[in-house]
């Protein structure tokens, strides 16, 4: 299976306050790129998934 570049946008909870973030991820199909990203915020940030927010998802070429 051939992985495919995600560029995703969204907004994780810090402290008081959404902050926006924009990450690229490489990842087989769109829906493995949504539990990445809430893999490597919430291990980084130490989050759960409810303070991480994704607004978008995109195929980059």
């Amino acid at each position: 299976m051939e992985l495919q570049k995600y560029k995703v946008d969204g907004t994780y909870f810090e402290k008081d306050y959404w902050k926006p973030y924009s990450k690229v991820i490489s990842a087989p199909n769109e829906k493995l790129a949504y539990e990445r990203i809430y893999q490597t915020i919430g291990s980084k940030h130490r989050l759960k998934r409810q303070y991480i927010k994704i607004d978008s998802v995109t195929v980059q070429e």
